[in-house]
Order: structure tokens, then sequence, then C-alpha cells
């Protein structure tokens, strides 16, 4: 019975100094995570147990605070708002609470700590006290908020730089992508994050680009890496537009990475096209220029030996006039009228000067339909023998327009002799000259033909100088039928007739005072 009892004893020391082995190294294990504050709590919140974490984060020793109440470790605000009894109901209730919340060291300075307050209760369910662990976050925090406002800066910078800009890794799928990209692709950056960069280029460069990329990973040869390139991209519409092109590359945490810059090339494209446009006209402008010297000479040479004829036609007429004989009779009417020619030959090349060197034309009050009568009995010489049929219509009455009556004639014989030649090999030929009103203040002269249509292309730019539809065309008589209307007030254009054939027209200005008609 003795020794029964005895070996109890023995079995009940060692059990005991199995429990302080183990509560010691549980002591020890405590108080080596320093870099936490561990401590207990009874259940009315006043410290029991307290490690050297909670001494080196919070700054009491031990002594000083067994015993205490823990709301010491709260700031005056969580105090007067009850914050520490609360987070110990809470923590009874749900057993365990964690959250991020200010607390107080010894010195009175406050940091951001982790906290994690732990219900514990014995075997019989009874609350035996709270543990909780304490991490100082501070500096963490300020790291991560260091990082979010970089990358909130480096964010604000890539928005606001005036090229696209791709992210991709290493297999081409986009990783990020620019306000700007957004605006130049017509993507949203959603729809295209975590898609293939390929999507963004026309068919030809899209099958060869993964196959550089792998070329490229293998390899190391570049096909575009590191240079500038003029390239092709492809919108969302499918619309496929110049770009210049330059891709760097970067490792991150042992990943490559490839950054793209995209510059839309399609305004600098046009820029430089209506430059060389410009350059055009201006080309032209010079020979037109040059003409206008050449005409203004020529007018003033050619003038003379006008007059000459002129005269040598009325001495002639002169000579035979009086004579019974008809043929001589049909001669005289003729010299007549090469008489008349000739001095209207001399009166155009005046006005042709004048107009050159920037003198008085001769702006008249006129009547619209005597004006068009006269310049259509000079404008269709020959064409009866050509076949051609002529169909005139003109706006009742006497209108009277503000024009010079010789620059204006000539715009119309131009267009019937340009109208009479289009259809020369035309099976029908039927010849319209008009006149209507076309807006307020405004006739409108309209000359269509039956031709063989002009191509609409070429018709845009008609009435340019040196444009022509003719194999030996100078190019120059629609230009100037353009300067002389427009010099005039009006405006000059040309439109296609749907059963084929061209329409010209041009408008002139109405007098300020137009005559009434009278009939007596």
């Amino acid at each position: 019975m003795i020794a029964s009892q005895s070996s109890h004893d023995t079995e009940r020391q060692a059990v005991a100094r199995g429990d302080a082995a183990l509560a010691e190294e549980l002591g020890l294990l405590i108080d080596g995570a320093t870099t936490y504050a561990i401590y207990m709590l009874d259940p009315q919140g006043r410290v029991t147990i307290w490690n050297r974490g909670a001494e080196r984060i919070k700054g009491w020793a031990e002594a000083e605070i067994i015993g205490r109440d823990f709301a010491i470790f709260y700031p005056a605000d969580d105090i007067a708002a009850g914050k520490p009894e609360a987070d110990l109901a809470r923590a009874h209730c749900d057993g365990r609470i964690e959250e991020e919340s200010w607390r107080v060291r010894k010195d009175g300075s406050e940091f951001l700590a982790h906290v994690t307050i732990t219900a514990l209760h014995d075997d019989a369910g009874a609350l035996r006290g709270f543990g909780k662990v304490i991490r100082d976050i501070t500096h963490e925090k300020a790291a991560e908020a260091a990082i979010v406002r970089r990358e909130h800066h480096l964010r604000s910078i890539l928005n606001t730089v005036p090229d696209a800009m791709i992210v991709m890794n290493e297999n081409g799928i986009v990783a990020s992508f620019s306000a700007a990209a957004e605006l130049v692709f017509d993507y949203a950056a959603s729809e295209v994050i975590g898609q293939n960069v390929a999507m963004l280029m026309p068919s030809v460069e899209a099958r060869d680009h993964d196959a550089h990329l792998r070329k490229y990973r293998y390899t190391g040869e570049r096909h575009v890496i590191g240079n500038v390139r003029l390239e092709r991209a492809m919108r969302k519409g499918g619309e496929t537009f110049p770009i210049e092109l330059a891709v760097g590359e970067a490792s991150i945490a042992g990943e490559r990475i490839f950054t793209g810059f995209i510059r839309d090339l399609t305004n600098r494209h046009a820029t430089e096209r209506r430059v060389q446009e410009l350059q055009s006209e201006l080309v032209h402008v010079s020979r037109v220029s040059a003409m206008g010297t050449m005409a203004s000479t020529l007018a003033h040479e050619i003038n003379q030996p006008l007059t000459a004829i002129a005269n040598y036609l009325e001495a002639t007429r002169a000579m035979i006039d009086g004579s019974a004989d008809p043929l001589l009779a049909d001669i005289a009417e003729a010299l007549d009228l090469a008489a008349a020619q000739s001095l209207r030959a001399g009166t155009i090349v005046r006005r042709l000067r004048a107009f050159v060197d920037g003198g008085d034309t001769g702006f008249r009050d006129e009547r619209l339909d005597l004006l068009v009568e006269e310049a259509t009995s000079l404008g269709l010489l020959g064409a009866h023998e050509a076949g051609i049929t002529v169909v005139s219509s003109a706006s009742p009455g006497a209108i009277m327009v503000r024009v010079d009556r010789i620059q204006i004639q000539q715009v119309l014989v131009n267009l019937i002799r340009n109208a009479i030649h289009s259809m020369a090999s035309s099976p029908i030929k039927t010849l319209s000259i008009a006149t209507a009103p076309e807006r307020e203040g405004c006739m409108q002269v309209i000359v269509a033909d039956t031709g063989s249509g002009i191509d609409t292309e070429v018709r845009a730019r008609l009435f340019e100088a040196f444009a022509t539809t003719k194999e030996d065309g100078m190019g120059l008589g629609l230009s100037i039928c353009r300067t002389i209307v427009e010099a005039h007030g009006g405006r000059i254009w040309a439109d296609g007739v749907a059963t084929g054939g061209t329409a010209f027209h041009f408008t002139v200005q109405l007098a300020a005072f137009q005559e009434s008609d009278t009939d007596d």
C-alpha cells in the first residue's frame, strides 16, 4: 500500500515537472516573438501576462503593467467612446475579433496596430480571460501608401502622355492600355487588357507578330524592339492607319515585359499631303501668273493687226459698194460680217488686257436674254453641220443683270464649244441652253449636253488651271471661266446628267434696278 502511494507521488511530481518545463518553454516562445506584443487579460480586462515584444512595442515593463486595465493602450477619444469595453464584449460574443486601429505607447505616441483579441474559456466553458496579439504596422502602411501614391502618380503621368502606351508580357498579352491608346484605337482598356496585342494589327502584321516574339525569346534577334519603325495599326472599327512605333523591354521580378509607344501619323500624313497640294497649287498659280503676263503682252500686240484687218475689210467693202453684180453683193455682205467679227475680236482682246491688268472691265446693266442669244449665235457656228440639235429655254421677261457683256459671252461661248466637242461621237446630240432664277438676287445660266459625261474625280478639279479632258487641251478655258464668273460675284459648277452628259451652271447677279417691261 505504501509502495503504491509512493509510486503515485512520483508520477505526480513527474507531471508537475513536465508542466513546469512546458510552461517555461511556452514562456520562452512567447518572449521570443519580439515583433509581436502578446499579452493576456482577465475577464475584467486587467493585464495578467506581458511578453518582451509588448515591452518593446508599447514601452511598459512587465512590472509596470501587470494588473492594470488594458484601456490604457487606447487613445483618449476611443476611451471616451467606450471602445475598450465594446471590443471585449465583441470578442466574448464572437469568440475572436481582428482589426486595424490606433494604440498608445507609454510615452504617449500613437501607432497603427493590427489587433487580434481572442476570448479564452476553460473546459467547462467559463470565460477565463482574453488573449491579445498586437503588431505595429505603421511603417508597413506608410510604405503601402507610398507605393499607392507612386502608382497614382505614374498612372496620372501615363494618362497624360500624348502617345498611346501599351504594356504586354513576353507572350504579347496586354497588361496595360493607356487613356491615349483608348482614343487612338477606339477600344476601352477593359476590352484589350488580357488579349493578344495582335488584335490591334492588320491581318498581315498580326499573323507575323507571335512568330517574331517567339524568335526573339529564343534567339534574341530583334524585329521591332529597341527601334523606331513606321507600321500600320487597326482601330476597333477595322480602319487601318499609319503609326510610328517604339518598343522598349524591361525585366521585373524575373518577368520580361514590353512597352510600346504608338504615335498616330494620320494627321501628319494628311498635313504632308495638303502641303504637297499647296505646293502644286502654287506652281499652277505661278504658271497662270506667267500666262497672264503673256496674255497682256499678246493683247497689246494682237490688237493692232486686228484693227488693220478691220480697216482693210471696210475699205474693200467700200470699193465694191454699189455694184449690180449679185456675187459682189454676197461678197460685200461677207466682208461686213468679217469686219464686224474683227472689231469684236479687238474688243475681246482689249477686255482681256483690261481684265489681266485689273482695269475697268465695263460692268453694265444688260438684258440676259439678248446677251445669251448673241453668245449662242457665235458659239453655235458649225453646230448644224455637226448634227447638233439646240433646245433653248429662257426665263420670261427682260431680266437685267450686272455684267461685263463681252466676258460673260466668252464664258458662254467656251461652254457651248466644249459641249459641242463632247458630243462629237455621241449618237444623240442635243445641246440645251437655259436661264432660270438661282437664288434671291441671282440668275442661273445652264449649258447641258448629251455627251459621254465627265468622271466624278475629274469633275471635282475641272475648274483648276491645267485640268482638262481634251487630248490637245491646255486646261485653261474653264479655269478662266471660273475666274470671270467669280469676279462677277457668281459661281460655276458642273453636274452629271441622269440620261448621260454634263450640265454646266454659272450664276450672275441681277442689276440693282431692273427695267420694267413696257408694251405700247
